[in-house]
């Protein structure tokens, strides 16, 4: 890994009062004070300084700029932050300054990735990072806040501890070969391993809620036409979206949206009136609408509560349930054109135009979609990336092949090699050891100035 000065914003370009731009690497101090003049005498302390062209002395700004000494900075390296006007035209120019001074400009998520390679952070922490600053409810802000506090970490490097144990027993199998089964017996290395295979298949069954936490839960709101999903969309949205009108099929297209409901996020999918069709458009907007609810996490089906209006043929309804492989809610919608007093319905009544029935409505979505997470609260560590869950998935098969080379005979020394890569794949998680490559997936999806 290079240590040499990088430059880079590290706030949105565009009109704003302030913009910082971020230096690192060996060398930073002397780059940047070929610009800055004065240039800050002590560490973490606030100085006003004159930015200006190392080489055409030009005056750029006149900011304010921060110092941070190795190895007591956000890298781990001699770092400098100037805080200087924002626009277009100031932090382009001081960038420029930089640059001319023998700093590179950074690459994306490279000040991070320093941070990790010089043991600032792990790589759960890098990336709970990029998931604070992309996230967009308050539940994956909870939630990465909480990996940034090494939540997820110290669960690891628990499991990890725990698999080394486990090894150590074996240990004495191999140590001691001359003892009858060695002098710890085979229960205790069973105890043992039950605990450790348990405590993984736990934490690597939060992935599906996790993942879908941090990606955004996917709700289809399906049924016939006219039977009100435009008009719920459009409710739970909190937005006129999608077009309402009374004719039937006058949603053609799935049309997507991010919504934010009891603090989770979820991506709502309102799709074309599921019914037979002669008309071109519409059929190919139901096999759009179909194709959606093949990859749903969570299906809304709607039918019209309101009497004599398109409620659906029941064994149609019936045979579209069965063939829906995520979980469905049913709801009837258009509840404020029900007679009063309404008959009982076993299905939820809903109004978009009134509100009635939206909030029990939410709750039942996000706890449908994050049942897991809404009983756990915020205290048990979650697995929220499928690098985290490739990774659990390869460590559970390593213990499950220590447990069945032991019940095949194998000698303890080779069933041992299962626990060790075990270690390796939650060593690769943390970010202990972990291969380049792996190291450029995760920071390619960083923004420049991180």
């Amino acid at each position: 890994m290079l240590s040499d000065p990088i430059v880079a914003l590290a706030t949105p370009p565009g009109r704003s009062a302030l913009a910082v731009i971020r230096l690192s690497g060996s060398g930073t101090f002397t780059v940047a004070g070929r610009c800055l003049r004065p240039f800050p005498d002590t560490p973490r302390t606030v100085t006003r300084s004159r930015l200006a062209h190392p080489t055409t002395g030009e005056l750029i700004d006149e900011p304010l700029v921060v110092r941070y000494a190795e190895p007591r900075s956000y890298t781990g390296e001699d770092v400098v932050e100037v805080f200087a006007h924002g626009g277009l035209l100031v932090p382009a120019d001081a960038v420029a300054a930089f640059v001319a001074a023998g700093a590179r400009l950074a690459e994306a998520g490279e000040f991070t990735r320093r941070a990790v390679v010089n043991g600032k952070l792990d790589l759960l922490q890098a990336e709970a990072t990029a998931d604070l600053i992309d996230a967009g409810s308050p539940a994956q802000r909870r939630r990465a806040l909480q990996q940034l506090d090494r939540g997820l970490s110290h669960r690891l490097e628990a499991l990890r501890a725990e698999l080394l144990e486990l090894e150590a027993l074996l240990a004495y199998d191999i140590d001691f070969p001359e003892e009858d089964e060695g002098p710890v017996s085979a229960e205790r290395v069973e105890r043992a391993w039950c605990v450790v295979r348990d405590r993984l298949a736990q934490l690597l069954a939060t992935a599906p809620e996790g993942e879908r936490l941090r990606e955004g839960a996917l709700l289809v709101i399906a049924g016939p036409p006219n039977a009100g999903k435009s008009s719920l969309f459009n409710a739970l949205l909190g937005r006129e979206r999608a077009i309402v009108t009374e004719i039937p099929g006058t949603t053609r297209d799935a049309i997507e949206a991010t919504a934010v409901i009891e603090g989770f996020p979820f991506r709502l999918v309102d799709t074309a009136g599921l019914r037979e069709s002669d008309e071109r458009v519409e059929r190919l907007g139901i096999e759009v609408s179909r194709r959606y609810l093949g990859a749903a996490d969570l299906i809304v089906f709607c039918e019209a509560g309101d009497e004599g209006r398109g409620t659906g043929d029941g064994d149609d309804r019936d045979d579209f349930l069965a063939a829906c492989s995520a979980p469905v809610i049913m709801v009837r919608t258009k509840a404020d054109l029900l007679p009063v007093p309404r008959p009982p319905s076993p299905v939820p009544l809903v109004s978009a135009l009134t509100g009635e029935g939206l909030d029990t409505l939410k709750r039942r979505l996000a706890e449908a979609a994050f049942g897991r997470l809404l009983a756990g609260g915020d205290v048990e560590p979650v697995v929220t990336r499928a690098r985290h869950r490739l990774a659990l998935e390869r460590a559970l098969d390593e213990v499950d092949g220590f447990r069945a080379a032991r019940a095949q005979g194998v000698e303890a020394a080779a069933a041992a090699t299962h626990l060790r890569a075990a270690v390796t794949a939650l060593d690769e998680l943390i970010g202990v050891v972990t291969p380049d490559d792996v190291l450029a997936r995760v920071f390619a999806t960083f923004c420049v100035g991180k």
